[in-house]
């Protein structure tokens, strides 16, 4: 009983010296923080200016030409002199296949055609026959028809004065009968065998390009961008063997939104960048304009040419373009700063009268060099603030600086 009446006297001194060191602590902790005051912010009017439109782009660089060169003729490739990344001229040899086999077969064309020719009379295939009665086989037909007839007429004569038989004018009548249908038969072979010869210069023609094809050759100043032919290969005709590509002048194709179409015309300037040469502009100019709109995706395909003489822009790369057209229009616009992008949105925030933010998603359009084009969400004549956006939330009370910004 003496310990627990001893423990309920020291309870309330201990509750006391617990509350006087608690009061202490807090006189210990100074006066409370003042509360901060409304935000300095500069700010800037909505405004209108009328400019050109100009129409921004991303495509892909296009060879001006590329052809596949393929073997015209069968037969062992036996030299190969070009290979990947070669500047070739305009023929300019690329390959030689064996011509062995060509060759032969040419001299076997000449030949046939020498045999129809001399059966003419004439010397080489350059020689014409101006007319088919100039034929000898033709005029020692009419020689025979001729005679034939002379028989035929005395012979009649005779036989009409009584002097003559009967059966020696039957037989004239027939010799000459036979002579007028050799005549016409001759002059059918003639013709025949002009008609032969003419086939005789197409197959030799046709076997002489033949040769030439043993030869492959550039069809046009081009870079080789691709070697499939090998030395000592056996080639077919159509397997292919170089891919040439002509980049000087490139072309860019690019896609612009369909309602763009009444800007966009051929000869406008184009202004091009890649990302291999960030700070330099290549000037180009509309070449081809597409008469139809992708139905997917409401764009049309403009393609623009670049000259590229020192071929420093290559087939297959990304690069920017910009068209500046003659579309003159008056738009909304405010400084770059007064549009912050905020979770997926673009937002500003109008400083109204009473000095209070209101915060306004907006739809922005094209980007000036310190603008920024406005669609949607700001009128012209509003203030927007340009300076601490990201601290400016609805409702918030600000302070508007004036003056020169200071110098950084």
């Amino acid at each position: 009983m003496l310990i627990i009446r001893s423990f309920r006297a020291a309870l309330p001194a201990a509750v006391s010296a617990f509350l006087l060191l608690a009061g202490c602590g807090r006189n210990q902790a100074g006066p409370s923080k003042k509360e901060a005051g409304p935000a300095t912010v500069r700010v800037a009017q909505v405004s209108q200016r009328t400019i050109l439109r100009a129409i921004e782009s991303v495509g892909t660089l296009f060879p001006y030409d590329e052809a596949i060169i393929s073997a015209e003729v069968d037969g062992p490739l036996v030299e190969v002199l070009a290979d990947l990344g070669d500047q070739v001229k305009e023929g300019q040899v690329l390959a030689r296949i064996s011509d062995e086999e060509q060759r032969y077969l040419v001299a076997q064309q000449e030949a046939q055609l020498r045999q129809s020719l001399e059966r003419l009379g004439l010397k080489d295939e350059n020689d014409r026959l101006a007319n088919i009665e100039d034929a000898p086989d033709v005029r020692r037909a009419r020689a025979d028809l001729f005679d034939a007839e002379t028989r035929y007429k005395r012979v009649r004569e005779l036989v009409d004065q009584g002097i003559g038989p009967q059966s020696d004018l039957d037989q004239a009548l027939a010799r000459f009968q036979a002579a007028q249908a050799a005549y016409d038969q001759t002059r059918n072979q003639t013709r025949n065998l002009l008609q032969e010869i003419e086939r005789f210069k197409a197959s030799l023609s046709l076997q002489r390009k033949k040769l030439r094809d043993t030869v492959v050759r550039a069809p046009f100043a081009a870079y080789v961008k691709e070697r499939q032919a090998v030395a000592g290969a056996y080639v077919r005709a159509n397997s292919p063997m170089f891919t040439l590509v002509k980049i000087d002048p490139i072309r860019l194709r690019i896609e612009v939104p369909e309602r763009m179409s009444p800007w966009v015309r051929a000869g406008q300037e184009v202004e091009v960048t890649v990302e291999a040469f960030a700070e330099r502009k290549f000037a180009g100019r509309v070449w081809r304009i597409s008469p139809t709109v992708d139905q997917t995706k409401r764009t049309f395909v403009v393609e623009a040419l670049i000259q590229n003489p020192r071929n420093e822009l290559k087939p297959g790369s990304y690069a920017r373009a910009r068209i500046q057209t003659e579309k003159q229009e008056t738009i909304t616009v405010v400084p770059s700063r007064a549009v912050l992008y905020v979770l997926g949105a673009n937002k500003s925030f109008v400083v109204k009268p009473d000095s209070t933010i209101e915060v306004r998603e907006v739809k922005v359009g094209e980007r000036l060099p310190q603008e920024v084009e406005v669609l949607e969400g700001l009128e012209p004549g509003e203030t927007v603030a340009v300076t601490n956006l990201a601290r400016l939330t609805p409702g918030m009370s600000v302070k508007v600086q004036t003056g020169a910004p200071p110098k950084t």
